[in-house]
């Protein structure tokens, strides 16, 4: 048994994102503001610092979740680590972090722990979790594999790195007088997003978050200016939207919704290409585009397949314009009491019939 950690609650928002802000991986689903979102819609939230000889070395923004489903604690993309740490370091951290954790879910009565990591996937990683007792999830929380695109390239050379498709789509918007991109932060525009995300909704058939999450996430990050509606319209017709979350020097594509109204006016490409400018004017070095599916493959047997799962045209989308894949650990669930398990095939069974 490893020597613990000590795990204390930090309350100064400062404190939190200091931190943060010497840390390489991270997203915004562990800014101080994800944890303020998450008391608007009623969860109750912790924040860990874990510390060794009175220095910090990780934080972990814990979040109760009270479904239908049964009550757990998930860290979502969490823990944060501030550099590359040996593995001995990471096991220390995760079990100091789930010996707190544990305490935490008896007095809340929650029947599991659910860790959605940031950590790359590797063998070593992977192994850290099962070390510590912790299996796969039925389902992830938040995208374990994801897209992000360096925008510290001058904007032609950009353009000039994107699928051949891609770059075309955005210089035709371009040109298009009738096609317009606009930025804003008022909630009558979150309404519009909304009225087409539901259009979105019914093309793609998934779960949309009400018009209450919507409201309750922009009102959170609106006071530091960390978030952003785009509107892409066509002659005065809305076609494209998205919210777009900017923090400590990353840009994320958080939602996106679009019209099929006019499939040859490019509105999606065009609007993206506007959010990577406004992106690097308000000094971003990268541009997440946020989950997409493992696409990749050389297997022609697993083509047919993969070409059926939901977030197939999506992901084109989105690595057309250039960039990385990231992949993280897939999410970890800590069992707690046999209450655990209904709930597992339940998620199980949820997830095969949404063809992922």
């Amino acid at each position: 048994m490893m020597e613990k950690l000590k795990v204390k609650e930090i309350i100064k928002k400062e404190v939190w994102e200091d931190f943060l802000s010497e840390c390489q991986e991270k997203t915004f689903l562990q800014s101080w503001n994800w944890g303020e979102f998450n008391k608007k819609m009623g969860n109750k939230i912790w924040r860990l610092g874990l510390y060794e000889n009175d220095e910090v070395i990780s934080f972990a923004l814990v979040i109760k979740i009270e479904a239908k489903r049964g009550t757990f604690l998930l860290i979502p993309h969490g823990p944060i680590l501030p550099y590359l740490s040996p593995p001995s370091l990471k096991e220390k951290i995760l079990e100091s972090l789930l010996n707190k954790l544990k305490e935490i879910a008896k007095e809340e009565r929650a029947s599991f722990i659910r860790i959605a990591p940031i950590w790359q996937r590797t063998e070593e990683n992977i192994k850290i979790f099962k070390n510590l007792g912790l299996r796969k999830a039925p389902i992830h929380v938040h995208p374990e594999l994801t897209w992000i695109l360096d925008i510290t390239s001058l904007e032609q050379d950009l353009l000039m790195q994107m699928r051949k498709t891609t770059r075309y789509l955005i210089r035709k918007g371009m040109k298009d007088k009738n096609l317009r991109i606009y930025q804003s932060q008022g909630l009558k525009n979150l309404e519009i997003f909304n009225r087409l995300n539901q259009e979105t909704v019914k093309r793609h058939r998934f779960t949309p978050f009400s018009l209450e999450y919507l409201k309750n996430e922009f009102l959170s990050f609106l006071p530091d200016n960390q978030i952003a509606i785009f509107i892409g319209k066509y002659k005065d017709e809305v076609l494209a939207s998205a919210v777009i979350i900017f923090w400590q020097g990353i840009a994320f594509y958080h939602q996106g919704a679009s019209s099929l109204k006019y499939p040859n006016i490019p509105a999606s490409y065009f609007l993206q290409w506007e959010v990577i400018k406004e992106a690097k004017r308000r000094g971003c070095r990268f541009y997440n585009f946020w989950g997409i599916a493992d696409i990749e493959t050389k297997d022609k047997r697993q083509e047919t397949k993969i070409k059926k799962h939901p977030w197939w045209g999506l992901t084109l989308f989105k690595t057309g314009f250039g960039g990385q894949r990231k992949q993280y650990v897939k999410t970890q669930d800590l069992p707690l009491s046999m209450t655990y398990w209904p709930t597992y095939f339940f998620e199980k069974l949820r997830k095969r019939k949404r063809g992922f």
